[in-house]
């Protein structure tokens, strides 16, 4: 039995029966730390979009559940995920995305290896009994794109990509992979990663806590759907006269920490990076319709003014209850049948992906 609580949080739970996960799961050191092996490391994760990575030599710079990646396209066109770790001593071939990349050097020892991964040359190798450079690779994750948006995992039995989104690409108005970005922008918010997923996954505290957004959106129209690997939130936009015009906001979320919110001609991707216990950053990058960004320059700046005044309401928001979750005030209320079906779902999820780390399964 874990030392979490006397009751055994990771039992599944039915929607209508449900409780929340207790507060040592957003508090417990130790839990945090077995997230990355439990989580992140058997996951796929939103690391960067194909127009970065569109010529032979252009490369990405990231990390996943610790390990640091080095995305590029290799001299044959394809896209690669290679640990960003030399083979000698563990020097980093990259330190900085960009382009031109014709090979990957060590900044530590100068071994140098082509955009396939593999050894070819470096100070003085000969001296160095029984080396195969044939043989020494660097090791690779999975790779794939999707809506232009660049996914990566590290464990091969991470179910295909296709079954995280399948189902997206029917409900889209149109393909978002040719959508351009325009702004990136990263917010650090003081609770654990998990408290801000649970906000962002349902609309009960809309006209409580946004009452900007609230005006645009249609909540006695909101609605949860539940899908085996992700689930959306949508509704009627409330307001033809706003600066989105007509159309429905999809809100996607993506186990286990990626979020697309879409609107019409507009693309806002959401990643959430665990950066201790008790705090997680979270990413945003904001990409529109090809020609919006010249021909709407007032309406690029009322979406990111409006998003700008619903992450600072989420963060104060997500702060605040990760205070009283550290409090040891909180004991575990109900999950909400109708507006926190989401909650409840990524809940589930987690508890199921807890129980296969505590068995050693999965």
């Amino acid at each position: 039995m874990s030392t979490l609580s006397t009751i055994d949080w990771r039992t599944p739970q039915t929607l209508v029966q449900a409780h929340g996960l207790p507060a040592t799961c957003y508090t417990d050191a130790g839990l945090a730390a077995q997230e990355r092996a439990a989580v992140f490391a058997r996951s796929w994760q939103f690391v960067a979009h194909a127009a970065q990575l569109s010529q032979p030599g252009d490369h990405v710079v990231t990390e996943v559940a610790g390990t640091p990646l080095l995305l590029l396209r290799d001299d044959s066109g394809v896209l690669r995920a290679l640990h960003n770790v030399c083979r000698h001593r563990g020097g980093p071939l990259a330190i900085a995305s960009g382009s031109g990349l014709r090979q990957l050097r060590c900044q530590y020892h100068g071994w140098t290896y082509d955009l396939q991964g593999c050894l070819r040359s470096g100070p003085e190798l000969d001296a160095i009994e029984g080396l195969d450079r044939a043989q020494t690779r660097l090791p690779q994750a999975r790779a794939e794109i999707w809506q232009g948006l660049v996914f990566v995992a590290l464990d091969p039995a991470t179910p295909a990509l296709s079954e995280l989104v399948a189902g997206i690409d029917g409900r889209l108005a149109e393909p978002l992979d040719d959508y351009v970005f325009q702004r990136r922008i990263s917010y650090p918010a003081a609770c654990n990663w998990k408290a801000y997923v649970d906000n962002y996954l349902e609309g009960y505290h809309v006209p409580h806590i946004h009452p900007e957004l609230n005006r645009l959106l249609d909540y006695r129209s909101y609605r949860t759907e539940c899908e085996p690997w992700h689930s959306l939130q949508w509704s009627p936009l409330d307001n033809d006269a706003s600066f989105y015009g007509s159309g429905t906001a999809l809100y996607y979320f993506l186990w286990p920490n990626t979020m697309l919110n879409i609107l019409p001609g507009r693309l806002q991707t959401n990643r959430i990076v665990p950066t201790g216990v008790d705090s997680c950053r979270i990413d945003f990058e904001y990409y529109y319709r090809p020609g919006l960004l010249e021909a709407h320059a007032d309406r690029i700046t009322q979406d990111q003014e409006l998003a700008e005044i619903t992450q600072q309401q989420d963060v104060d928001i997500c702060e605040r209850v990760q205070r009283a979750f550290a409090s040891g005030s909180y004991t575990v209320g109900r999950v909400h049948p109708t507006r926190e079906q989401g909650v409840h779902h990524f809940q589930e999820l987690y508890r199921a992906a807890s129980r296969a780390a505590e068995t050693g399964k999965g």
